[in-house]
């Protein structure tokens, strides 16, 4: 059994986060879990949390009660992807277009999945993947 279990935080780093907050929640209906002005922490769905940091502002670590979280930062546009069902990318390319979201690209994979990229108010790469991408999905 793989000591790793599945994927449990991701980061990006936004300019302005009420913006970026807006995006994740208005148009996928992520539910924000905690908020402040360093970070909002997102549920993304079956246990996973998309983590929204202000850049620049964990550059120095944060001291928590009970240890330690360590510095990190990143820039430029990063990547991250969603997992969709095949039977809902139709109605989320529907809303993305309907919000004046440009699908940047598509790609059908030959496993059968298909994702469909976008970019974020920071720029970043954002995929909608459904089944059919990786081995394991």
């Amino acid at each position: 059994m793989p000591l790793v279990q599945r994927l449990l935080e991701t980061a990006l780093y936004c300019d302005d986060l009420p913006r970026a907050l807006g995006f994740y929640r208005d148009l996928l209906g992520l539910a924000p879990m905690f908020a402040d002005d360093r970070l909002v922490a997102i549920d993304a769905g079956r246990g996973t949390v998309l983590l929204l940091f202000r850049r620049g502002a964990s550059v120095s670590g944060v001291p928590m009660a009970g240890g330690r979280i360590p510095a990190h930062d990143g820039g430029g546009p990063v990547h991250v992807a969603f997992a969709v069902e095949a039977a809902g990318l139709a109605a989320l390319e529907a809303r993305l277009a309907a919000r004046g979201v440009a699908i940047e690209s598509r790609i059908r994979w030959s496993a059968g999945g298909e994702s469909l990229y976008c970019r974020d108010p920071d720029g970043h790469s954002v995929e909608f993947a459904t089944p059919g991408l990786w081995p394991s999905y």
